[in-house]
């Protein structure tokens, strides 16, 4: 029988001598954002960079529909997964335009010509990631922020059933940051991408995951419901840090108060549940 979604079975991976990933197996929810998280070199991105064929693992391997990803020629596999690295570089002086356009190369032929279609699709890329009046701009003369939104524009014209994003909300500040994260979240109810990502901030992590991943030394702590899995210890033993986990007012979803060494205040019941007290009665990402 033919498994369908994103699968990891038992990969093991690394770079040269250095082992990352050891026997890691994990199946990822169609349809659904997972999002990944752990401590700073636990294996996030290279789990990332295997699941997408950057890197080939040594031992194990990723299914994409039952196919191996190391086994599917690669531009047949890029009309299917898409991906945007950590800290992607762009060819010098070329427009913003243009580079958004790349991610409709999968989708051409040898020698065909742009569609409609692939124009559609870049316009619309653009319009999403409220880009368009800086399509004729070199990509080297823009901010961080926007370079990043253009490389995200990139991945959505690629309109790809499931999208691999490392860190995609780097360099951006917190309005754009939710915009981002908005923007996919919409797209996968409105197009059921598959969306796999990974977030340095725990809270916008549970916000926005249907399914979240918490990484220790190259191997999975756990990984579920963000409203099973946040908890104190699972914060203590990911990222060493002492924490309270409270309802996030907004969205209904655990949300991790970090617990520091200074002007800290003893927590009262009162102070605790304040917040949880006066959820919306619909909660919203």
């Amino acid at each position: 029988m033919t498994v369908s979604g994103l699968l990891a079975s038992h990969i093991t991976s690394g770079y040269g001598d250095s082992l990352i990933l050891n026997d890691l197996s994990l199946a990822f929810p169609t349809g659904r954002i997972t999002v990944i998280v752990g401590a700073n070199a636990c294996g996030k991105s290279t789990l990332l960079r295997s699941l997408s064929r950057l890197i080939t693992p040594m031992a194990g391997q990723v299914l994409l529909d039952g196919k191996s990803v190391h086994k599917t020629p690669p531009k047949e596999l890029a009309r299917t997964l898409g991906l945007l690295p950590q800290s992607p570089t762009a060819p010098e002086g070329i427009t913003v335009a243009d580079l958004v356009s790349r991610g409709r190369h999968p989708h051409q032929a040898i020698f065909s010509r742009w569609s409609r279609e692939d124009e559609e699709a870049v316009a619309e890329a653009l319009d999403l990631m409220r880009i368009a009046d800086l399509a004729e701009r070199p990509v080297d003369e823009l901010s961080g922020g926007q370079r990043q939104r253009v490389w995200i524009a990139m991945a959505l014209a690629q309109k790809t059933n499931f999208l691999l994003l490392d860190e995609p909300t780097t360099f951006l500040d917190i309005s754009h940051q939710v915009e981002v994260l908005d923007l996919l979240s919409d797209l996968n109810q409105s197009r059921g991408t598959t969306i796999v990502m990974v977030l340095h901030d725990l809270n916008l992590a549970a916000r926005y995951a249907d399914f979240l991943v918490a990484m220790v030394k190259g191997q999975i702590h756990i990984a579920g419901d963000p409203a099973d899995i946040l908890t104190e210890a699972m914060v203590a033993t990911v990222f060493g840090q002492k924490s309270r986990i409270m309802t996030d007012p907004t969205s209904g979803r655990p949300m991790m108060v970090p617990i520091g060494r200074h002007r800290m205040r003893e927590a009262t019941p009162s102070s605790m549940q304040d917040t949880t007290n006066r959820l919306p009665e619909e909660a919203n990402r």
